[in-house]
């Protein structure tokens, strides 16, 4: 006998199996991607896509019990913040925006093989940034739609 397998059983057992992976790729892509310093930006969109396929998969409220994420505003504001600051710092030290520390005749901090500079640091309030406006985007066409069925 075939056991009785409810519809969206697999969708959701796909979407919890993609989950972690998902978000290790994001993290692999943001401190290498693809020349040393990393990519933000891509890694803020892979990043969201692991959480849409929650969203899709169990819903909003299901989804938010199980990826408990602060309100996406304040994952833009924090990237945001953090990219423009490491642009700017360098104007106030007479440097042109957006220059790097270390310079590249010093030799920089090393946590295991990653460089600690300041491009690993922008990438990762690009990475916020995208990330945030996306997990934004997604409760609110979320909550539209459940607003457009209970009426």
């Amino acid at each position: 006998m075939r056991p009785e397998v409810r519809r969206g059983d697999m969708t959701r057992l796909v979407a919890r199996v993609l989950l972690l992976p998902t978000l290790v790729t994001a993290a692999a892509i943001l401190v290498k991607g693809y020349a040393q310093p990393g990519d933000g930006f891509s890694a803020g969109v892979v990043a969201s896509l692991g959480v849409l396929l929650q969203y899709m998969a169990f819903g909003e409220e299901e989804a938010s019990r199980l990826l408990p994420l602060p309100p996406a505003g304040v994952l833009c504001f924090g990237g945001l913040l953090l990219a423009l600051s490491i642009a700017a710092v360098p104007l106030l030290l007479g440097q042109p925006p957006l220059t790097h520390y270390p310079p590249p005749a010093e030799e920089p901090v090393h946590l295991g093989t990653l460089e600690i500079i300041t491009a690993v640091a922008f990438d990762f309030g690009i990475f916020l940034l995208v990330f945030g406006f996306s997990v934004g985007v997604m409760r609110l066409i979320s909550a539209a739609h459940g607003e457009e069925d209970a009426g």
